[in-house]
């Protein structure tokens, strides 16, 4: 068993994420073959332009990336000196399943061609 079985740990960093307004789905991190995956939280960081305007970013799977997290407002990251923790306190979530593709989408995201590095994480244990 490795480490990410035993702890929440870092399951993936993607740098440049695009997340101008009506960029595309990034996938951030698949689900190994075996294995479930629960997600915990994300970073969100190092911004190479404001994020102003970028209210409503969708983190989950599917082609709307809407199963985790939704309508997250990230337009207070301004430069690469700030970071935010996106999170699902107290919420109920799903279990990722094996082969299944966690990513963002940006609904409204930020005026600027801007990008960022998102790091995931989580844990794993056998499906």
């Amino acid at each position: 068993m490795d480490l990410r079985e035993k702890s929440i740990c870092l399951l993936a960093s993607v740098s440049g994420v695009g997340v101008q307004d009506a960029d595309p789905k990034v996938i951030l991190y698949t689900i190994p073959l075996g294995k479930k995956c629960i997600i915990t939280h994300v970073v969100v960081r190092s911004a190479t332009a404001s994020l102003a305007d970028g209210v409503d970013f969708n983190f989950g799977e599917g082609a709307g990336a809407d199963t985790w997290k939704e309508t997250v407002d990230l337009s207070g990251l301004v430069d690469a000196t700030t970071y935010y923790v996106v999170s699902n306190n107290n919420a109920l979530n799903i279990i990722f399943d094996e082969a299944e593709e966690f990513g963002i989408i940006s609904e409204t995201g930020a005026t600027a061609d801007a990008e960022v590095t998102i790091d995931v994480f989580g844990y794993l244990y056998d499906a």
